[in-house]
């Protein structure tokens, strides 16, 4: 069996927005549960279920309510983006990486304007205000504590996954009138300054 077989099979459902269980706040995984096999195989699960269509993945997206996340921003997603559009998202690559039990505190809260989507909204995108620096407290998947500071759309991908652990959707922060399917996002606003779409939707 290829390791993309075993990826395959490891996969697990994604949740979509309707479920409860992306509305609820998750409950804190025990530290001396982290090393278990039912913690563990959860966390391979997540990440295979990430890999290829993602940056970012919150256990309630597979129907857990524990405080987990998977973060990765692989160099191959940033290989079909123009670099002036990487530039001034600020997006570099992110290795993969496991979150337990994070703790989120803006740096500089300063809003930074850019289109969003959700493995669990499926075919919509929307502006979606963020702050600009953030610095996160966690463990990892050994439970050992570890923090960092991100900037730019690093940051924007924990606010959106830890926002997912405390019931929040990135709908409940986006600019309402941006919304579009992401066939359009991709043929007609992907490409376009945030601040003409706003302007052309009566955003502003």
């Amino acid at each position: 069996m290829s390791p993309e077989d075993d990826r395959d099979e490891l996969r697990l459902p994604i949740v979509q927005a309707g479920d409860p269980v992306l509305r609820r706040p998750t409950r804190l995984v025990p530290v001396d549960e982290i090393a278990s096999d039912r913690i563990q195989a959860l966390l391979d699960a997540m990440i295979a279920t990430l890999s290829g269509v993602g940056v970012g993945l919150a256990a309630p997206q597979v129907g857990v309510d524990l405080r987990i996340a998977v973060i990765e921003d692989p160099p191959e997603y940033h290989a079909q983006m123009p670099d002036d559009l990487l530039e001034a998202q600020d997006r570099t690559p992110v290795e993969r990486y496991v979150l337990i039990n994070p703790e989120l505190t803006v740096v500089d809260a300063k809003p930074v304007e850019w289109f969003e989507g959700c493995l669990s909204v499926d075919g919509y995108r929307a502006v979606v205000p963020r702050a600009t620096a953030v610095h996160v407290r966690a463990l990892d998947r050994e439970g050992q504590p570890f923090e960092l500071d991100a900037t730019g759309w690093h940051a924007r991908i924990l606010q959106h996954e830890i926002d997912h652990l405390d019931g929040c959707l990135y709908v409940d922060r986006m600019l309402t009138r941006t919304l579009v399917d992401s066939e359009s996002y991709s043929e007609r606003w992907g490409g376009d300054a945030i601040d003409h779409v706003k302007a052309l939707f009566g955003a502003d």
